[in-house]
């Protein structure tokens, strides 16, 4: 009876699988070194592009160096991988840029727990040693931050600074003088509202990434309809999302008896009157100007234009969105109540040329702040990479308008926030200690493979910059354009306060989830049960 209690009992449905203790923790320590090992070759102004390739018949080319966009699109299969591909969208989302230091840094901090834990150093122990080096981290980087929202010169210096360096690990980098400065001038029309939203991206394919400009309107990529005005001055704008497609015999599942053709023609004439009715209601709002989501066919259009009123069809849903939200409109579906319908201004439509496009701007809009960035390129994956990038420097400057303090880039910050936690260590007695300096290694690391990805001797360059950090010279990094320590201050290699501490929380809490796991189950897959009664 003894031998048979002592034999295991398998409580699990078949199918199920279950990883127990070091295989569960190995197995996550793997899949997110893995994802680490991934994406740090992209790190730092000299990190390489990857080439994603999507399945299917269409296959797409993607080529970019976003740590995000990297990690959107590949499928992962290890549950702490999918942790860490969740962690850098969270970053992406919270502050737009830092999406690859976080995931190399959780991976990295993970890399060192995997060392300790052959020590025989208990998980909770070394948790307990990271939260107080995380405390400490966050202390050192708030002492280094400067605040310099007061002097609006210094400030608008720092934007730009913020925004080079931004760009500098993008494919923008050679024109970064010319995208730092059209992306703080589109932030700085916002007036600190930070919304991303009003300020629209139009790509173009044609010219060089140098033609890109920044136009103070908004630019619809639609036609104007036939025979109408093709300037308008003082628009009254009707926003719509509507059927104007009613021109035509629409009876879907139904039959239709009839003596002759001219009954055809009568059902024809009352679809035509339904329509011109609902045409009649539209310009009842006194609007010289009507935009809709949908089509608009040739009956409705020719009425428009004998009314004399601009009809733009066909405008996608993020075009009405974002035409509502800058003319100061609201989308409407239906006409019956024109004192209930609150119409969009602006003082100038016109038809504007760009490359052999025509499209329709929009100038001033009743909200001042809207404004186009009108992107240039030779091919597609150049255009969607710029994008890419200026949307990173957009989001970044946006958080900082809104959170003003700045720390020095380069690795810089993170060898602040390693010396801060190696004195820490040093003042801790026991195996916390232990956790703690492996957790001012990890920081170390990211420095160290900016060098390794610049082609330069990692070893020395870390090396120096730990001295100079030792001698108290805060604003020493990693100058990657001559593979030397540099001053960061003469650099103006400047970078957001909300983005760097947005990494080391979010990368230490990912770590410390993973580090916690000690079973991983796996449900039993879903049977296919044959269909005995098909429809």
């Amino acid at each position: 009876m003894a031998s048979l209690s002592m034999a295991p009992v398998n409580i699990f449905k078949s199918g199920a699988d279950e990883e127990k203790a070091e295989t569960a923790r190995l197995s996550s320590f793997v899949g997110a070194i893995a994802i680490g090992d991934l994406v740090k070759s992209t790190l730092g102004p000299k990190g390489m592009d990857k080439i994603l390739l999507s399945g299917g018949k269409s296959g797409t080319v993607t080529v970019t160096n976003d740590g995000a966009t990297i990690l959107k699109a590949i499928g992962v299969d290890n549950p702490a991988a999918k942790v860490l591909v969740d962690m850098s969208k969270v970053q992406d989302d919270e502050v737009g840029d830092g999406t690859t230091s976080v995931t190399v840094l959780a991976a990295e901090l993970l890399r060192e727990a995997e060392l300790l834990i052959a020590r025989k150093i208990h998980p909770q122990t070394i948790i307990s040693g990271w939260r107080k080096a995380t405390q400490t981290a966050r202390e050192a980087l708030r002492e280094a931050a400067a605040d310099h929202s007061n002097d609006p010169a210094r400030f608008q210096e720092d934007l730009l600074n913020i925004a080079r360096t931004t760009l500098s690990s993008k494919l923008l980098t050679h024109h970064k003088d010319h995208f730092s400065q059209l992306a703080v001038d589109a932030v700085m029309r916002l007036k600190g509202s930070g919304n991303l939203e009003a300020i629209h991206v139009i790509k173009k394919l044609g010219g060089s990434l140098t033609d890109s400009y920044l136009d103070e309107g908004f630019l619809l990529d639609k036609k104007i309809g036939v025979n109408q005005p093709k300037r308008l001055e003082n628009a009254k704008i009707l926003i719509a999302n509507t059927g104007m497609d009613t021109d035509k015999i629409k009876i879907f599942g139904s039959r239709v008896r009839v003596d002759s053709t001219a009954k055809v023609a009568e059902i024809e004439l009352a679809e035509k009157e339904k329509m011109k009715e609902k045409v009649e209601r539209i310009l009842k709002h006194g609007i010289n100007c009507f935009i809709n989501r949908q089509l608009i066919y040739n009956y409705p259009e020719q009425l428009f234009a004998q009314a004399g009123v601009m009809a733009i069809e066909h405008a996608d849903f993020a075009g009405v969105e974002r035409l509502a939200l800058v003319t100061g409109g609201e989308i409407t579906s239906t006409f019956e109540h024109p004192e209930m319908v609150k119409l969009g201004h602006c003082k100038l439509i016109e038809e504007v040329m760009i490359g052999e496009d025509t499209l329709i701007h929009f100038s001033g809009v009743a909200m001042g702040e809207a404004c186009t960035v009108v992107l240039r390129g030779a091919t597609q994956q150049i255009l969607d990479e710029a994008e890419r990038s200026l949307h990173d420097a957009l989001c970044v400057l946006a958080q900082t308008v809104k959170e003003p303090r700045t720390v020095y880039g380069g690795g810089c910050s993170e060898m602040l926030m390693a010396k801060a936690v190696t004195d820490l260590a040093n003042r801790t007695p026991g195996k916390e200690a232990v956790a703690m300096e492996s957790f001012a290694k990890a920081l170390r690391m990211l420095p160290t493979i900016i060098a390794d990805n610049a082609g330069y001797d990692s070893a020395d360059l870390v090396a120096q910059l730990r001295a100079a950090h030792q001698e108290n010279k805060t604003t020493s990094g990693l100058n990657m354009s001559e593979g030397a320590v540099g001053d960061m201050v003469e650099l103006g290699i400047t970078e957001s306060f909300q983005v760097k501490r947005q990494m080391l929380l979010s990368a230490s809490e990912a770590a410390e989830m993973i580090l916690r796991v000690d079973n991983i189950i796996k449900a039993a897959p879903r049977k296919r049960v044959p269909d005995h009664h098909p429809c």
